[in-house]
């Protein structure tokens, strides 16, 4: 997987190389959570079928169906389902992949930057294929799935893994100072969203005092807005795609130069603590 090669002399010769250890290193990162490829993806989409499940018997028992969107209900709660999960799953997966103080970084062509991306990446080719599976199967076993706009709600679902990503590449800068605060952070954030990414609720439908507790959440613009691509009968008001890009971008941003700072100062940071 890594060895000592030649350093290609053209840029088309280094995209092709830098290419190549990403893509062996997102075999390894989709590998990580079990050794059989397709158990890994079996596994996140049998979580991902839970969740949905847990909560259509919520919602039926609770009588609040009648809140939602006018349409497909599982459909709507999958598309709240859907983008928590890619967009948790790809911040737990960046923030927790190798740092510059990792041995794996001792292996010349292998740099944080193709970590970053082999996880981000590996994140989410496991999500869409589990999303893809579960959309094919419900579609062919139980009612077909209409989608409005699908090709806007699938931009909907890319906008969330970025900003997972882009959260993920802050706490991946910051981790090797405080490892403690970033762990104990990044659950806060992934279980905060369970409600905060109002996936069980639409804009729409909330008054003002209780809106300005959900729209700093990139997520919850994300999730609203492509129930609006979703749903013919829904129209957005409250949201905003463009918030959650420009948040993703700056935090990309703050992320790659927290990133650069760490990995140029690890080793002497790590000594002063010994």
């Amino acid at each position: 997987m890594f060895q000592a090669t030649s350093k290609p002399q053209t840029k088309l010769g280094v995209a092709i190389a830098m290419a190549e250890v990403v893509y062996h290193s997102i075999v390894r990162s989709v590998r990580r959570a079990h050794n059989n490829a397709f158990l890994a993806i079996a596994m996140n989409m049998l979580q991902v079928v839970i969740f949905v499940l847990a909560f259509y018997v919520m919602f039926s028992v609770l009588g609040l169906r009648g809140a939602a969107i006018r349409g497909d209900f599982l459909l709507y709660i999958m598309t709240g389902i859907f983008l928590y999960m890619t967009h948790t799953k790809t911040l737990g997966a960046v923030a927790g992949s190798e740092g510059p103080a990792n041995p794996m970084m001792l292996h010349a062509p292998m740099n944080t930057l193709v970590s970053i991306c082999s996880a981000a990446l590996g994140a989410l080719y496991i999500q869409l294929l589990s999303m893809f599976m579960i959309l094919f199967i419900y579609h062919v076993a139980f009612t077909p799935v209409v989608i409005d706009q699908p090709f806007k709600t699938f931009g909907m679902v890319i906008l969330a893994w970025f900003t997972g990503a882009a959260l993920g590449i802050v706490l991946l800068a910051i981790k090797p100072w405080f490892p403690t605060f970033v762990s104990i952070f990044t659950q806060i954030y992934q279980r905060a969203n369970m409600i905060a990414s109002g996936k069980m609720f639409v804009a729409n439908t909330l008054p003002g005092f209780m809106l300005a507790m959900f729209d700093w959440n990139p997520l919850f613009h994300a999730i609203d807005q492509s129930r609006g691509f979703a749903f013919l009968n829904y129209n957005p008001r409250y949201s905003s795609w463009e918030y959650s890009f420009w948040v993703g971008i700056i935090l990309v941003m703050v992320g790659l130069m927290g990133e650069f700072y760490t990995r140029k100062h690890a080793s002497v940071s790590w000594n002063a603590r010994r």
